[in-house]
């Protein structure tokens, strides 16, 4: 092992060769620098003080570390650190010394499975102020689908709580294998340009399926498609009638495969304009997926200039929320015509790029409008 500085904070862990696995002595994951950022810009965004915070899923302790050291004064009441490897508490310790965060009082240590720390920690047994049993911040990290960890973690949620949830099956998700998709996320994918899009939203029903059967209406506030990831931040508002209000945000997205054309529905079938039997995708959320207010707090609060032009393009994705994008290349392609430039065709369009594809933008112009201008 060798001593790994990212950002504030510094680690003993061993770098892997290739893609990291659960046979690393302590798991550290280089490629989620961005998704640890952006993790510190939201908590430093918001209002909430005091929080009780979980990790329950800590590997190597870095997200741990860098909470303790980067968000605001005030912030943190308790935070709550668990990994059910059996050397996590001897080299998290390390790592606190590498920190000077040895002697902290802020730090709850744990070395259970996941889903046992989050339904044990209840305030019988700990002499924590402000902590009742219900965490303010969880956030899921896990090596591949979220999936074993969704109950306990809603479970544990307080009122107006945030859930962060972190999943690397983007195969799955994306189309790639439809049968796990509808065995494990209960929705039928798409394997095209859209796919990222549609496998974000499939997710984040699935996810809010399992708060509403307790009356919990998990609302995105940010989520993205990122690198080998998908990343979502759900706040946790109580109520059968919100509830009801996300449920009729649960419907199907249409594609046509001939022209392009694409559109939301109550329904899996149906026609195109150009009269060929759409392709479908869903149910999925066709909700919002970026908090406008939020994600300009956090473009304020950014400290980091990597993140700079990612956190860009959410903003202005924000201003477009309605689902689904167009990919300019795909349009050339099918219409046999060729390609301009994205900057002169995104201004004709009133057009912004998306952060699901190299080539894709979001606008409220129709497919005949696009070809038009690229005519």
């Amino acid at each position: 092992m060798k001593i790994i500085i990212e950002n504030s904070s510094k680690i003993k862990a061993t770098l892997p060769e290739r893609d990291p696995t659960k046979k690393q002595e302590v798991f550290y994951n280089p490629s989620m620098v961005s998704n640890r950022n952006i993790s510190v810009l939201l908590l430093n965004s918001i209002d909430n003080k005091k929080m009780n915070l979980a990790l329950p899923l800590a590997g190597s302790g870095i997200r741990a570390l860098r909470f303790l050291q980067e968000l605001k004064k005030g912030k943190i009441n308790q935070l709550f650190v668990n990994d059910k490897k059996d050397n996590f508490l001897s080299i998290f310790d390390v790592n606190l010394k590498l920190n000077g965060l040895e002697d902290s009082k802020k730090i709850n240590l744990n070395k259970e499975d996941a889903n046992l720390f989050l339904l044990n920690k209840v305030n019988k047994n700990e002499k924590i102020d402000h902590f009742c049993g219900y965490f303010d911040y969880i956030d899921l990290d896990p090596f591949g689908s979220p999936n074993p960890f969704l109950s306990a973690a809603i479970a544990r949620i307080s009122r107006e709580g945030i859930i962060a949830i972190t999943a690397t099956d983007t195969a799955a998700l994306s189309g790639t294998y439809p049968k796990v998709t509808k065995r494990k996320y209960w929705a039928k994918p798409l394997r095209n340009y859209l796919m990222h899009e549609i496998g974000l939203r499939i997710l984040i029903r699935k996810i809010q399926l399992q708060g509403i059967q307790f009356d919990k209406a998990l609302i995105p506030v940010l989520s993205y498609h990122k690198d080998h990831y998908f990343r979502i931040y759900f706040k946790n508002e109580k109520g059968k009638v919100k509830c009801d209000e996300l449920l009729s945000h649960h419907k199907y997205f249409l594609h046509c495969d001939k022209c392009l054309n694409f559109k939301v529905s109550e329904y899996n079938l149906g026609f195109c304009e150009c009269n060929n039997k759409f392709n479908f995708a869903g149910p999925l959320w066709i909700g919002s997926l970026i908090e406008k207010n939020l994600i300009n707090k956090i473009l304020k609060e950014n400290n980091f200039p990597k993140e700079s032009k990612f956190l860009q393009l959410l903003k202005e994705e924000a201003n477009f929320p309605n689902v689904g994008f167009y990919d300019l290349h795909a349009i050339c392609k099918g219409y046999k015509l060729e390609p301009k430039k994205m900057d002169e065709i995104m201004r004709k369009l009133e057009a912004v790029k998306t952060s699901f594809s190299v080539n894709g933008i979001k606008t409220k112009k129709k497919i005949e409008d696009i070809v038009r201008e690229l005519k």
